[in-house]
């Protein structure tokens, strides 16, 4: 049985349900999956099935200092040339880079630290998620001579400083890579030689049947909204209280309910009592995905108006539910949503987001149940998660697997 590796910064975490099911949906195809995390997630983890990937996760940093200091004499002394050419990559990728020389140390001493466990563990390849940290460690364990490697890349901060984490690097030294979504392809080009373009493929995250193949749920009568995702200012909820709060003003009736937990959750707070919409907006912190399934389940729309994304899982959740969806046309989104599902806006515009939680809360609900069913086969047409993870398996098998 073929052993893959994954290898994630931080894994399990509330905000990586699209990683698990891929893992799991890759084991019911018959692979043999090790999970391993560089760091443990500080993140309470309350969906049970994050609870139970906990356990079968390896964390490299567990092995402390000394730990990591010894895995370097052993890589030194077992395998001197590897060591020397993959310092040398160390220091190419450490030079001006953000984090600086001694963070990439670091990473060669965890890539020692994951080479051993590796051999142990009888792994054929690995696969990182994220084009940063992850895919550094991935490609120097590489480098000592451990076994190829492949990533997934998402974005925003992939692309963000693509050239300071030296990602045309790690393409060209990966078996192949992996974007979510054609934008994050086309960047991906953008930043490697074309000479390796041809390794760049899309396999979308997908969706399993706790979203798929759900009987169609009423609208609620009330006008309610519900954005899903980590506090953060990249996800602009701070505008979306403001909008909330104008549309008040204009005597709009709304109830909007916050999903999720982040570090802008005191400055949403404030917001929200600022303009005294405590009876208003609710913030519920992190919850399983069958209470994320629910809050959607119980809202007429769902609003993300991020500045800075990917392709967010928790719009496919909303589209496979039969919630139309309002966001920003950024990144990969407009692959996702179309005028026949759902309202796309310019980010960072409070007076757009208005507009249109005004125009999808005044339509009909049959006018917004038949938007929603364009929009759940539009999601089980592209993100059926066996579909996708079946593409993935291909690319495995074909890169010497």
């Amino acid at each position: 049985m073929t052993t893959v590796a994954y290898l994630i910064n931080q894994y399990p975490k509330v905000s990586h349900s699209f990683i698990r099911r891929e893992i799991l949906a890759l084991e019911a195809q018959g692979l043999n999956i090790r999970r391993y995390s560089i760091r443990p997630c500080p993140d309470q983890l309350i969906d049970p099935d994050d609870v139970a990937e906990l356990d079968k996760t390896q964390v490299l940093l567990s092995v402390g200092v000394l730990g990591l200091v010894l895995a370097l004499i052993w890589v030194m002394f077992s395998r001197p040339l590897a060591f020397v050419k993959a310092l040398g990559l160390t220091l190419k990728i450490g030079w001006h880079s953000d984090r600086g020389l001694w963070r990439h140390f670091i990473y060669l001493a965890e890539a020692s630290v994951f080479l051993f466990w590796l051999g142990v563990a009888g792994v054929d390849h690995v696969h990182a998620h994220f084009g940063t940290n992850p895919a550094a460690v991935a490609m120097l364990c590489h480098a000592l001579g451990g076994p190829s490697y492949s990533f997934t890349v998402h974005g925003p901060d992939e692309f963000d400083k693509p050239q300071i984490l030296h990602l045309a690097t790690k393409v060209a030294r990966a078996d192949f890579v992996v974007a979510v979504s054609s934008f994050g392809q086309s960047q991906l080009y953008r930043w490697s030689n074309p000479q390796h373009w041809s390794k760049i493929h899309i396999v979308r995250c997908g969706l399993d049947q706790i979203f798929l193949h759900q009987p169609p749920t009423a609208l609620p009568e009330t006008p309610h909204i519900v954005c899903i995702g980590r506090l953060c200012p990249a996800k602009g909820q701070l505008l979306l209280v403001e909008a909330v709060s104008q549309l008040i003003q204009e005597g709009v009736e709304i109830k909007l309910t916050l999903v999720g937990d982040g570090e802008s959750r005191a400055a949403i707070e404030s917001a929200i009592a600022a303009v005294h919409l405590e009876e208003v907006v609710t913030i519920t912190g992190w919850v399983s995905s069958i209470h994320i399934r629910n809050y959607l389940l119980g809202a007429k729309v769902k609003v993300l108006p991020s500045f800075a994304e990917g392709l967010p899982v928790v719009l496919m959740e909303a589209l496979a539910l039969r919630r139309p969806v309002i966001s920003t046309y950024i990144a990969g989104i407009p692959e996702l949503v179309e005028p026949s599902h759902g309202w796309l806006i310019p980010a960072g515009s409070v007076t757009a987001l208005k507009d249109a939680i005004q125009v999808s809360l005044a339509t009909s609900t049959v006018q917004l149940q038949e938007m929603g069913q364009v929009g759940s086969e539009r999601v089980l047409a592209d993100h059926n998660i066996e579909t996708e993870v079946e593409k993935l398996s291909q690319l495995f098998a074909a890169n010497r697997l």
